[in-house]
């Protein structure tokens, strides 16, 4: 299998450097299309039909494993499929602008890495554990890796890059460690072993180094500080993949090895707590970070963190809601993180695709340089207010469906008496991070699209090309169908839950059913409202002369951009309250109070988190560190290089004298 693996890797490698440079990208979208096709067609057998074991393999470090389908790869393997279609789709208009400045090479490079990205997430959750699960994950890193260094010239993009690939490989470490502490004590290395560790050996220790290394990739808290730096850095299709699809990898591990502790309700419980204080904490973090920035790609980057938190503020729920006797509690947190991970793989995706036009046409993601581009990018603009909508869960879109399954068990819990305590404060830490993701996400859309334009490169932006309008329709699509149709949409989650959870579908069917279905009228019946007023708003207006002008400026006669909300005016309140989470990088001076009529000034603020500092750069201090002492070796002399050379040789002589090599 390994020989016919690599075969046909090196020829889509080959097929992708000998095409012509404008024809590389249709290479990668028909391979693309294929393995997504492929994954589609195993993941509905599966769903249908039960669990699809494809290949055996027998490796020398962790013994016999498996690449297999069954109902929770099935749900991943659709995601990624349908964003790896629309990822390389879009590429095609953001690429082109690059095919100048980039050799063929580069951009076939480029490709390749996009295409094993794709490809190595689908096999990440195919496989059964051990050193084929390893494995994908690592060149899962690798192809993002070479993703983020695309435009490699940057220091800033190297040093995202370099601060991402020592990030992962901590977390890599650390599920290299899980995997043989596992191996050692079941004989396995596969997730079907962790069950019958949990019974032998003491399972929170290997829970909590697995959750790390999982967690790293997820983006938890405090392991959160390579997205915010990686994501501006990246592509917008890049980060559109890594956002939406890749850094849910991280969920799929906590997931299956949540799976294995289901009927141990001691520590079910204790793990449910674990989770979901670890998702309120990363869901406020995540969304506080994300309110405060004036970037477009680093508030999308923060928004992934707080919807990871969210995810495992419902998985926290599910598995404190089954150890506690509450199939339904368990069946709502569950059934709501599964649709969330679906629902967010949509929706943020087509907010970086949204981000990538912006850039393309105004050359910065800076929101206080833009301002009434929904003239300008009109279909742009319509398709990030969809997105935008969804991801503040507000109805009738696909994120308010899956926050409120999480709603519905939580007020369940309260209303039952099962760990009341818990479900309020997860009540609390949900509503409180829906508020501010309105406030992050109507600053982003109302400075970004609305308004007067504060530069010429708005007044000089046009639309996209259609290659990636249509990459974008493909995950709006996906929105719109979850949410006008939501209880069609919880059949398929709640059989993966079930598959999960081992608990009965059938019955939280049946309760979701009345209250999806209700929803489903009222989310039609305000479109059809809204769709009678804009007729009646025509008709009326039909034999009206219609007359522009500017609006009326709160009795200033010489209006201009600078009385305009910006970034950092409308999200100030905010920012009083958090100043102690953030620090601040100014550039410029601000307008001082005493200066009744202030001159032109120059003023940038940017946000970065506290825990970078203290988490994200220690790595960077200790490669200095080492520097210094390797550039004192560095004398000139040839005589000190070869005492260098015979000391060294000195050393593996007494090694090899002693038995140690």
């Amino acid at each position: 299998m390994y020989i016919y693996a690599l075969l046909v890797a090196l020829a889509v490698i080959f097929a992708i450097f000998l095409a012509p440079l404008r024809h590389k990208v249709w290479v990668a979208t028909g391979v693309t299309a294929i393995a997504a096709g492929t994954a589609i067609t195993l993941a509905v057998m599966s769903l249908t039909g039960g669990v699809i074991e494809l290949a055996h393999l027998s490796t020398e470090l962790f013994g016999s494993e498996t690449f297999k389908v069954d109902a929770l790869s099935s749900l991943f393997l659709v995601i990624i499929a349908l964003a790896s279609v629309a990822v390389v789709l879009y590429s095609r208009g953001y690429v082109e602008s690059y095919l100048k400045r980039f050799s063929s090479a580069h951009i076939s490079l480029h490709y390749t890495a996009l295409v094993t990205l794709c490809v190595s997430m689908m096999l990440v959750v195919m496989s059964s554990g051990g050193f084929s699960f390893l494995f994908s994950w690592e060149l899962m890193t690798i192809a993002s890796f070479l993703l983020i260094l695309f435009e490699a010239e940057r220091q800033d993009v190297r040093r995202a890059a370099l601060n991402y690939l020592v990030m992962m490989h901590i977390g890599f470490i650390f599920l290299v460690a899980g995997f043989v502490m596992l191996y050692n004590v079941t004989g396995s290395a596969n997730f079907s072993a962790i069950e019958q560790y949990f019974k032998i050996a003491a399972p929170l220790p290997l829970f909590i180094i697995l959750f790390i290394g999982f967690g790293m990739k997820a983006g938890l808290f405090p392991m959160h500080i390579w997205l915010p730096e990686a994501h501006p850095a990246a592509p917008s299709h890049v980060s559109a993949i890594m956002s939406g699809v890749m850094i849910k990898t991280g969920i799929y591990g906590v997931i299956r090895m949540m799976q294995a502790i289901d009927h141990n309700i001691e520590l079910l419980y204790t793990i449910g707590l674990i989770v979901l204080l670890s998702g309120i904490i990363t869901g406020l973090w995540g969304i506080i970070l994300a309110a405060m920035q004036n970037d477009i790609k680093r508030l999308l980057a923060y928004s992934s963190i707080e919807n990871v938190g969210v995810i495992l503020i419902g998985l926290g729920i599910a598995a404190v809601g089954h150890a506690a006797g509450s199939n339904l509690i368990g069946m709502c947190g569950m059934c709501g993180a599964l649709l969330h991970i679906v629902n967010h793989s949509f929706f943020k995706t087509m907010l970086f695709m949204g981000a990538g036009n912006i850039y393309s046409k105004m050359h910065t993601t800076t929101m206080n340089q833009m301002g009434g581009l929904a003239k300008q990018m009109p279909i742009t603009a319509i398709l990030v207010m969809f997105a935008t909508v969804a991801i503040c869960a507000l109805p009738p879109l696909n994120g308010f469906v899956s926050e409120l399954l999480m709603y519905i068990g939580m007020f369940n819990g309260v209303s039952d008496g099962h760990e009341v305590l818990y479900s309020v404060a997860a009540i609390i830490a949900l509503s409180l991070i829906g508020g501010i993701a309105v406030l992050a996400f109507t600053k982003l859309y109302g400075i970004v699209f609305l308004g007067s334009p504060r530069s010429h490169h708005v007044a000089e932006a046009t639309e996209v090309d259609n290659y990636r309008i249509c990459a974008m329709a493909i995950p709006a699509v996906m929105i719109l169908f979850i949410g006008l149709l939501p209880q069609v949409a919880i059949r398929p989650i709640a059989y993966i839950a079930e598959a999960v959870t081992g608990a009965d579908s059938v019955a939280a069917i049946d309760y979701f059913s009345s209250t999806l279905t209700t929803l489903c009228y009222v989310s039609w019946a305000l479109l059809l409202v809204i769709a009678l007023l804009y007729f009646v708003k025509r008709h009326a207006q039909r034999n009206r002369k219609i007359e522009t002008g500017p609006t009326w400026g709160c009795g200033f006669t010489a209006l201009n951009t600078r009385m305009q909300y910006t970034g950092e005016s409308y999200s100030e309140g905010m920012e009083n309250i958090a100043k102690t989470l953030i620090k601040n990088t100014v550039d410029g001076r601000s307008v001082d109070k005493s200066e009744i009529f202030p001159s032109k000034h120059n003023y940038d603020i940017k946000h970065k988190d506290k825990v970078d500092s203290l988490l994200g750069q220690w790595w960077v201090k200790m490669l200095h560190r080492l520097n210094e002492y390797v550039m004192r070796l560095r004398t000139g002399r040839v005589n000190n290089y070869i005492t260098f050379a015979l000391g060294f040789l000195v050393v593996v002589l007494i090694l090899t004298l002693v038995g140690i090599i």
